[in-house]
């Protein structure tokens, strides 16, 4: 594992395995961390400053998109949020791989979004090696409350996922799905 010279900035982007206590890693981190900070802590009522802020802390937002404070996420830079998408309060979106919600993508309250996976084996995990998956949100997505979203998952478009649901596998565009793990109990028409 240590033969390889890219940097774990690079192995992490990759989904390979990485040490998140790097050096660099850790100043991103701090970085997103008083940005998130500032962030949550902004008044709602100031919303020209919120928007400022929520730029600087995600790697891109559209028009229109609010996220309700708190948010919590590990980098930020690795978020894509399309445009009108809304995320009640206590998102967690831990993007050490990218995530990418799309367009009027609505998010119930404590929602969290996991890309962040660590090896069965003892060893590895012992040493504090990770790897990380995507997840990827697709347009008029609706996640319910305490929704929770597993690494390397995609969310067909105006797909429902009830509140509570684990989704642990991708669910196809246009299907209510519900429960832990998330199963598909209907089909909408498109």
């Amino acid at each position: 594992m240590t033969s390889d010279t890219r940097s774990m900035r690079e192995r992490m982007l990759a989904g390979d395995l990485y040490i998140a206590d790097d050096p660099d890693l850790e100043e991103a981190s701090y970085l997103a961390r008083e940005r998130m900070a500032a962030y949550n802590a902004a008044p709602d009522r100031d919303t020209a400053r919120k928007r400022a802020l929520l730029e600087e802390l995600l790697g891109e937002v559209g028009e229109g998109t609010v996220l309700r404070s708190p948010v919590y996420v590990d980098y930020g830079t690795h978020i894509r949020i399309g445009r009108g998408t809304f995320a009640n309060y206590g998102l967690v979106a831990l993007d050490v791989a990218p995530i990418t919600i799309g367009d009027d993508v609505q998010i119930g309250p404590n929602v969290q979004l996991l890309t962040p996976t660590h090896p069965v084996e003892p060893g590895p995990r012992r040493e504090k090696w990770e790897a990380a998956e995507p997840i990827t949100i697709g347009d008029n997505v609706w996640l319910g409350g305490g929704v929770i979203v597993c690494p390397g998952v995609t969310i067909g478009e105006n797909t429902v996922v009830g509140a509570g649901a684990v989704v642990t596998k991708d669910l196809p565009a246009n299907v209510v799905a519900v429960g832990n793990p998330a199963r598909v109990i209907k089909h909408l028409q498109p």
